[in-house]
Formats: C-alpha cells, sequence, structure tokens
C-alpha cells in the first residue's frame, strides 16, 4: 500500500530553477515569453518562406502573362495587321502608336476609328463581301488612305495648335443641330442613333468625334488659304458697289456647272436637299428674294449666295463660289520638313 502511495506522489522538480521555469512570476514572464516564442518559431518561418515564394511566383506569373499579351497584340496589329474588335478595345486603352511624327506619334485606335466604320459602312450599306478577291482589294487601298488619313490628321492638330485654332463643344452641337434641321440625319434622337449605328456603328459621341475634326481641319484650310478669303471679299466688295451678280459670277465663280447661266443652281433648293452644303441651304432661308448673302464659308470653299426667287418653300438660287486649295498643298510643305515615320506598310 504505501509502494502504491509513494507512486501517486507529485514529482519533485529537481532544483529551484525547474520551479521557476514552472511557476510565471512577474520576475519569469519575458523569459517564458522568449522561450514560447522560441518553440513556435521552427512553425512560422516555413510558413513565412513559403508565403514569400507563393508572392514571387504570383509577381513572375503576372509579368510573363503581361509580356505575352502585349507581345501578341503586337504581332497582331503590326504583322498580320488585324483590325479585329477585340484588338481595337485594347488600343483605346493601350497607346500602340502606328505612325511617328517628330517627336508626337500617331495612334493606331485613330486608324483603326477610320477601318471600322469603314467595312461596316461598305458590308452593310453596300453589301461588299471583304473576303471576296474584289473585296481584299478595295479594303487594302482603303487601308492605305485611312493611314495617310490620320498622319494628316495629326499634322493638322499640330497646325492648329500651333495657330491657336480649336472646336468648342458647342460649335460641334450647332453642326449637328443645322444637319437635323434639314432632316440628313432623322428627326428624333432615336432616328439619329439608329442612323448612325445602322450607317457607320458609331455611337453620337464617335459621330461628335469624327465631326470636331472634320471642323477643326475646315477651320486650319480656311486660316491659312488667305488668298481665296481675299477673291470673296473682294467680290463682296464689287456686289456692294453695285456689280450684277450674274455677271460677276460668269467672271469669277469657280463652279464651272453654274457660272455660264449666271450662277444660278440648276434646280430648286428645299431645306432637306442633300446636294447643296448644310450652311448654304442655312443662309439662302434666311435670305428675302432678291437679297445676297456675305461671304459663307461652307468648309470646303467659300460662297456668296442670292435668292432669286420663293417658291412654295423652295428657293431659285444663284452663287458665286471659291474653293478652298487642297490641304495637301500646305501638308506637303510641312511633311518636307518633318516627314512622319509610319510602323505599318500596305
Amino acid at each position: 500500500m504505501k509502494d502504491k502511495l509513494h507512486k501517486l506522489k507529485p514529482k519533485r522538480l529537481k532544483n529551484d530553477s525547474d520551479l521557476r521555469r514552472q511557476r510565471v512570476t512577474n520576475d519569469n514572464i519575458g523569459q517564458h515569453r522568449e522561450e514560447l516564442l522560441k518553440g513556435a518559431r521552427k512553425y512560422i518561418y516555413p510558413l513565412q518562406h513559403t508565403k514569400h515564394r507563393l508572392v514571387t511566383i504570383s509577381i513572375a506569373l503576372f509579368v510573363v502573362s503581361l509580356v505575352s499579351f502585349f507581345a501578341f497584340c503586337a504581332f497582331s496589329l503590326y504583322k498580320t495587321k488585324s483590325t479585329s474588335d477585340f484588338l481595337y478595345k485594347v488600343t483605346k486603352v493601350v497607346s500602340f502608336p502606328i505612325a511617328r511624327i517628330g517627336s508626337d506619334f500617331v495612334a493606331y485606335e485613330n486608324y483603326l476609328f477610320e477601318v471600322k466604320h469603314y467595312t461596316h459602312y461598305y458590308e452593310t450599306q453596300q453589301e461588299l463581301d471583304f473576303n471576296t478577291e474584289a473585296g481584299q482589294a478595295q479594303l487594302e487601298e482603303f487601308r492605305k488612305r485611312a493611314l495617310d488619313k490620320v498622319i494628316n490628321d495629326a499634322y493638322i492638330k499640330e497646325i492648329a495648335k500651333k495657330r491657336n485654332i480649336s472646336v468648342s463643344n458647342q460649335e460641334v452641337e450647332d453642326a449637328i443641330t443645322v444637319v437635323r434641321n434639314q432632316n440628313r440625319l432623322g428627326s428624333s434622337d432615336q432616328e439619329f442613333e439608329a442612323v448612325l449605328k445602322d450607317f457607320w456603328n458609331w455611337s453620337v459621341s464617335d459621330f461628335k468625334r469624327s465631326l470636331r475634326l472634320q471642323l477643326l481641319t475646315q477651320k486650319v484650310v480656311s486660316s491659312l488659304d488667305t488668298e481665296t478669303h481675299d477673291r470673296a471679299n473682294s467680290a463682296l466688295a464689287q456686289l456692294k458697289n453695285g456689280k450684277d451678280f450674274g455677271q460677276l459670277a460668269k467672271e469669277v465663280s469657280e463652279d464651272t456647272a453654274t457660272k455660264d447661266n449666271n450662277g444660278e443652281y440648276l434646280r430648286l433648293i428645299d431645306r432637306s436637299n442633300r446636294d447643296i452644303a448644310p450652311k448654304t441651304i442655312e443662309a439662302l432661308f434666311k435670305l428675302k428674294p432678291g437679297e445676297y448673302s456675305d461671304v459663307v464659308d461652307m468648309g470646303y470653299g467659300l460662297e456668296i449666295v442670292k435668292n432669286l426667287e420663293t417658291k412654295d418653300n423652295q428657293i431659285r438660287a444663284s452663287h458665286i463660289l471659291f474653293n478652298f486649295k487642297d490641304i495637301n498643298e500646305y501638308l506637303n510643305e510641312i511633311k518636307d520638313q518633318k516627314k512622319p515615320r509610319a510602323y505599318v506598310n500596305f
């Protein structure tokens, strides 16, 4: 019995140091904490090392994926010259260049913007199959023109910047209003948006973008061609001094189809006439019979119009036309000094 009781007695500590290690006091709490941490480190360090490796591997995979993505896009854009919807969306986010002018780059997206609306129009409205030999030839030719256009647009923007020429949002809205009042793009907002979508696969913002550039180009040409402005202003001064409108049209107008007929248009003009510039129609319908306008800047030239007679919301009219010089006459001089460098060839 005594032997059994002896076995049940708690094991005595070997010495006082063992007792101090077992009993936590204010004096040895730091020692106990260190012993606990020491035992845990052999589990923590491997976990930290594993986490570090995971982060390193994740970053490496991300970098490889990113490089592969850019390599794929670059190959598709510059080697195969793909115009897929996917790449078009990519170029809207990533500024891949298609050409360089001095220190400035021309965005690849500008080129694809032109190509996409062109192909949509001919596929949906002209039913052209670009998979045929003829379709491929036409597309190849347009791609050359589209590249030339976006390069020219870059020069035009540069000229506009130097001459402090810009197009305001209000000017864009006013131009749209003029066209829509003549029922050229639909009478309602829904019809307007449907026309843009059906014909060019454009949103309203896409249309405004294209229109803004068109207006900017017109302003640049108008500012450069001072000679044409002088001729138009001289003609207006002669009219104010009593010169006969028809006789002056025969002498100075550059419209070969009307000048020999005293400048008179071949048919009556109404507000929806699509053969006459919107600004010309707008100016004509502000005139009373017998009145002539000031010089009208149509974008592609300058014009003076006269209301000869009004018949049932139609006008019999004549005009004196002065065409602007081709923008390329000015751009070619600039290109000789600052040659463009294209990154794709067609």
